[in-house]
């Protein structure tokens, strides 16, 4: 280290060299790590020092501390063997494009700040609207955001702004099976919770349009204004898809914005058979998905799309005196400041560029189809034993089966899968019954790690 302090390219250089060999003997060996950490509350931070170091310290010490430290704390959402809530996937492309983001250290904020990164984001995410064959509207109209909850907040305030009438008499809707970032970014947007309906759903627990259009009359008759409805296509708990036409169908009378989350299943449409989950896009005001799900592309990344962008922009939008350029005064150019609720942000769209380059459509489609097909036969296995209850025909690549013998059963089983630390899944509960969900989508896994989890379920069912 020289008087400076800082590292110099040299020693940069050689502890990435160090680093990059660290990830990638992390990511061949991964499927060998229990799943989920092990680790006791406290235990991570029992093993740091209690004080900041006054000395900087040999990097070879840090990258020792994350055998020491770090792995032991570490839920390996890289596993194979990882079949919880969703996935969260990385890749080799992305990562690697993470560091180059990191490498360059952009603010984006603006078009002038870093034309490069305002201009790959639009194209893209306009390659997104070809890969997944998503409405020509989208088109130029597509930003990323950290997350489905931002973009579901984003499309909330847009639909607040645009419904022009006291906050107060607001309406939205949602299903009962939509995730809980629909009713969280309510309360963000400071509006009242009392008037966010809970939607009933059919025996495949979709959002029933009948239902809907029901409690839209009944607000309207009432006096008040029906500003959101948010459908949902692959829920948390059982990937059930919201009938998007037919929710549009009995929500555009009213005038009402309509947002429609993907977050998990949206990639699916990479596959030509798969975009009957879009059926109805078109009619939407807002869509969103989750490339950081099932696309390969590293945590955080959500493509967040409006069917018309000065309903967005025009509800966040400020511009201070400071951030004043030619750029932007001249209309020309995008500043994706106005598309989000901060003001920074970082390069995400050049670790998608990389996914998108390396894998093409074809690699997309390989995984997406492989992830489909193993879902799908498992699922047929548990439905063909009597010890198990399929309780939703999966639409895609999340498999929802309790035991038979009841609630008990089943979280003895989910709880002897957990212990064994060569898979982890997760729970949920559909008409009041206690449900086991296995995911299969982790970048990693192939069908011989769905086999093993088979011969798991088969050991532990009793």
């Amino acid at each position: 280290m020289d008087e400076s302090f800082h590292m110099s390219p040299a020693e940069f250089r050689r502890h990435g060299h160090a680093v990059v060999d660290w990830v990638a003997g992390y990511l061949e060996h991964v499927g060998e790590y229990p799943v989920a950490s092990r680790v006791a509350p406290g235990e991570v931070r029992a093993a740091l020092p209690p004080e900041p170091p006054e000395q900087g310290e040999p990097f070879a010490a840090m990258l020792a501390d994350l055998d020491r430290v770090i792995l032991p704390g570490i839920t390996h959402w890289q596993s194979p063997g990882f079949f919880g809530f969703f996935p969260c996937n990385g890749s080799g492309p992305a990562i690697l494009g993470e560091l180059v983001s990191a490498g360059l250290g952009i603010q984006g904020m603006l078009w002038a700040t870093s034309p490069a990164a305002t201009e790959l984001e639009t194209h893209v995410l306009d390659w997104l609207v070809d890969l997944l064959a998503l409405p020509e509207a989208f088109r130029g109209n597509g930003v990323i955001q950290d997350s489905a909850s931002s973009a579901t907040l984003c499309a909330l305030l847009a639909a607040r702004q645009r419904a022009g009438v006291p906050y107060a008499a607001l309406t939205g809707y949602t299903s009962t099976q939509a995730h809980s970032s629909v009713e969280k970014g309510w309360q963000i947007a400071g509006l009242d919770l009392a008037n966010l309906r809970q939607v009933p759903v059919d025996g495949t627990y979709a959002m029933r349009p009948d239902a809907l259009a029901a409690l839209l009359a009944e607000d309207v008759a009432a006096g008040r204004t029906p500003a959101f409805v948010s459908a949902t296509v692959g829920t948390t708990s059982s990937n059930a898809v919201d009938p998007v036409r037919a929710v549009a169908a009995v929500t555009t009378p009213h005038r009402a914005w309509l947002h429609v989350d993907a977050a998990m299943s949206g990639t699916a449409a990479v596959c030509p058979e798969f975009r009957w989950i879009h059926d109805g896009l078109e009619l939407a005001d807002s869509y969103c998905f989750n490339p950081h799900k099932w696309m390969f592309t590293s945590f955080d990344c959500d493509a967040f799309y409006v069917a018309d962008r000065a309903a967005l922009t025009n509800a966040l939008s400020i511009v201070p005196e400071y951030l004043r350029n030619p750029a932007s005064e001249s209309g020309a150019v995008i500043d994706y400041r106005d598309w989000q609720i901060p003001l920074g942000r970082r390069f995400r769209a050049l670790k998608l560029w990389f996914v998108l380059r390396h894998y093409g459509a074809e690699g997309l489609r390989h995984h997406v189809r492989e992830h489909v097909t193993l879902a799908q036969e498992l699922a047929a296995w548990l439905a063909a034993d009597p010890r198990f209850e399929v309780v939703v025909d999966p639409p895609l690549n999340l498999v929802c089966f309790r035991h038979a013998a009841g609630d008990d059963a089943s979280q003895t089983l989910l709880d002897a899968l957990n212990a064994t630390g060569e898979v982890f899944l997760t729970h949920t509960r559909l008409a009041d019954r206690l449900v086991i969900r296995v995911s299969v989508g982790a970048t990693q896994t192939r069908r011989a790690h769905v086999e093993h989890l088979r011969a798991l379920i088969d050991r532990f069912a009793g």
